[in-house]
Order: structure tokens, then C-alpha cells, then sequence
């Protein structure tokens, strides 16, 4: 039997743990195994819940000025108070599945979250509920999703720009190469007009050219004529010489014979 100072103590305990929890489960049971709430201590134990089987008058008055103790009218008979003082998803996960797979030997009195009381069913429904850090996983990824999207529009504008200057720049040089070809023949055309030109009036005689051509024409058709006078006269002029030498002899012959 607990002594008058070990209640007191309890007293004082359980107090300052129901101050500072956020949420608290009342339950009871009959027929209790030993290796049931072991088993049963172990699971409030891993959602990170504290538990203990308490009198009724002791919980009332721990329960007092507290937000706890709008369920002291359920401090009747065995009295068991799970509590937390972190996320209570995970403590109403914990009871409601235990309940549950358990319902012979507990049963649910009441419970209290974030100062609201609330019964079996609000606490089942607030179990299928993800737990805080499901959530902060979620929201981490949800953010996670909006900063990599912001991220790629961002990129997405310079990256869009360089393409487009890209197919400006390309599209500029394409229009020049295709001015360039345009331009060529006719540039080479104003080139071989002067060239033409310059041939046409290299092979194309002049004037005087032409005058002295004609000229120079009858003068060379005067010239065989000419030779051909020159031919004739010295035949001319050697009969004579011949006659001379004939008259020569009989000259010769004419004085012997006187």
C-alpha cells in the first residue's frame, strides 16, 4: 500500500505531465493480460505517449485547471490516461488501432485534443489523418515542386531568349548569304560589261588603222607591177649590149677587108 507521501509524489507528477500534454486518451479494460498491456504500453510507448492506470479521485485532481479536465466526469470505475506531448495523429492512430484489434478487453471513455473532447469515432477518423510529420513531408514536397518549377521558368526565359536571338541570328545570316548570291551575278555582270567592252575595242581597229590598211592595199597591189618593170628594163638595156657586141665583130671584119 502506497504511503501518504508516495501518493503525493504521484500527485505531483501526474500534474505537470497533464500541464503540459497536448492531448490525452481515457480508457479502460477488464480481463487484462499481462503481455496485453505490455504490449499495449510498448505501442503508445513507440507513438511517443506516456501511460498510466490512476485512481479516479487522483486524476480529478490533477486533471484540474487544466484542459484535461473537462473529462473528469469520466474518471469512474478502472481509469487508464495515455498522454502526449507531441502530435496526437500518431496517439489516435495508436489507441484506435489498438481498440480495435483489442475491443475485448479495452474500451474507449473519452479523449481530449487541442482542448476539444472527443469521442471514439472523432478519434478514429482524426487516425486516418497523416501524422505531423507526413504532412511536413508533403508540404516539403509540395514547396519542394513549386521552387523547382519557379526554378525552371526562371531558367526557362534566358534560355527562350537565347534561342530566339539564336534563330534571329541565324535567320539574319541566312538573309545576307542569300543578298550575297543575289548581288554576285549582277556584280559580275557590270564587271564583264567593261571587260567586254575593253576586248571589243582592243580587237576593233581604229580608224587610222583602217585608212592606212586601205592605202597600204593598192600600194602592195602597185608593188609586183613595179618589180616587175624593174624585171623588164634591165632586159632592155642588155639587147642593146648584145647588138653592140654583134656590130662589134662585123665592125672588125668591114676593116680587114679594105
Amino acid at each position: 500500500m502506497k504511503t501518504k507521501e508516495t501518493k503525493q509524489k504521484d500527485l505531483v507528477a501526474l500534474t505537470e505531465s497533464l500541464q503540459n500534454a497536448k492531448s490525452a486518451m481515457v480508457v479502460s479494460f477488464s480481463k487484462l493480460t499481462v503481455n496485453k498491456d505490455i504490449e499495449f504500453r510498448n505501442n503508445l510507448r513507440a507513438a511517443g505517449a506516456k501511460y498510466q492506470v490512476v485512481k479516479n479521485t487522483l486524476a480529478r485532481i490533477a486533471a484540474k485547471d487544466t484542459q484535461f479536465e473537462q473529462a473528469a466526469d469520466h474518471f469512474k470505475g478502472v481509469t487508464a490516461i495515455a498522454w502526449t506531448e507531441n502530435d496526437p495523429v500518431i496517439l489516435s492512430k495508436a489507441i484506435a488501432k489498438f481498440m480495435k484489434d483489442n475491443a475485448e478487453i479495452y474500451t474507449f471513455k473519452t479523449g481530449v485534443v487541442d482542448g476539444r473532447l472527443v469521442d471514439l469515432k472523432t478519434v478514429q477518423s482524426i487516425a486516418s489523418l497523416p501524422s505531423k510529420e507526413e504532412l511536413i513531408s508533403k508540404m516539403l514536397w509540395v514547396l519542394n515542386a513549386q521552387a523547382q518549377r519557379i526554378v525552371t521558368v526562371i531558367n526557362a526565359v534566358p534560355r527562350d531568349l537565347a534561342i530566339v536571338i539564336k534563330q534571329i541570328g541565324d535567320k539574319a545570316s541566312k538573309g545576307a548569304v542569300e543578298e550575297a548570291k543575289a548581288e554576285a551575278p549582277a556584280e559580275a555582270a557590270v564587271e564583264e560589261a567593261p571587260a567586254a567592252e575593253a576586248t571589243a575595242e582592243e580587237t576593233a581597229p581604229t580608224a587610222a588603222e583602217s585608212t592606212a590598211a586601205v592605202e597600204e592595199a593598192p600600194a602592195a597591189e602597185e608593188a609586183p607591177a613595179a618589180e616587175a618593170s624593174a624585171d623588164a628594163a634591165p632586159t632592155e638595156e642588155a639587147a642593146p649590149a648584145e647588138a653592140a657586141t654583134e656590130e662589134a665583130p662585123a665592125a672588125e671584119t668591114e676593116e680587114k677587108a679594105e
